[in-house]
């Protein structure tokens, strides 16, 4: 083998190795991405609840997942600001029809004596159009912004299914309970008792 081949050699293994270190670092990123672009408008008009305050504890399933807080930007630890007691927590898009039946039956759940925490998840759809969406709506509830991507570290990790919206409830304790049926609530009695049966 000639000096050259060996070199050209060794680059391309050296190549290939910086290649497998990107790409499984981007892989095994628990970060959201960031929503981009100047939102201030947008969230001022919105006017979301802020994200609640993170607990002492947190939720063994979404563990070190940062992501940006729909109404105000910042940066939160979504296993810590789901924990410390009962959430529901409801996945949506902004191009998602029946998530405009369901949001406002879950912002006046939220406001009724009784309920537990509700917080969104903002999916594959960009953070203005979900501001946007919100404002329309009427509804306020906090929210934490998972991408625009087909896929985001909160999606992957609580395996949601593909029609959305998907609601899941945070026990006391951090688990995290899937809520199949219903799959859509349309009354805030419907969000009662699947908290109730889930919890």
């Amino acid at each position: 083998m000639t000096t050259v081949t060996k070199w050209a050699l060794g680059v391309a293994v050296l190549v290939v190795a910086v290649l497998v270190a990107v790409l499984t670092t981007r892989g095994s990123s628990k970060d959201a991405p960031a929503a981009t672009g100047d939102l201030t408008a947008a969230r001022a008009q919105a006017a979301l609840n802020a994200c609640p305050p993170p607990a002492a504890t947190e939720v063994a399933q979404l563990s070190g997942i940062q992501a940006d807080c729909l109404g105000d930007g910042s940066r939160v630890d979504v296993g810590k600001v789901l924990a410390g007691g009962p959430t529901l927590v409801n996945v949506w898009a902004s191009w998602c029809t029946p998530c405009r039946t369901e949001l406002p039956v879950l912002q006046k759940y939220a406001t009724e004596p009784g309920a537990v925490r509700v917080v969104g998840v903002q999916v594959a759809s960009p953070a203005a159009d979900g501001l946007g969406l919100l404002r329309t709506l009427g509804v306020h509830l906090p929210s934490v912004y998972d991408g625009d991507g087909s896929t985001g570290p909160i999606r992957t990790a609580l395996k949601v299914p593909s029609n959305l919206p998907a609601s899941y409830l945070v026990t006391p304790d951090g688990q995290v309970r899937f809520i199949s049926s219903p799959r859509l609530f349309d009354s805030t009695d419907q969000v009662r008792a699947a908290v109730k049966d889930f919890s």
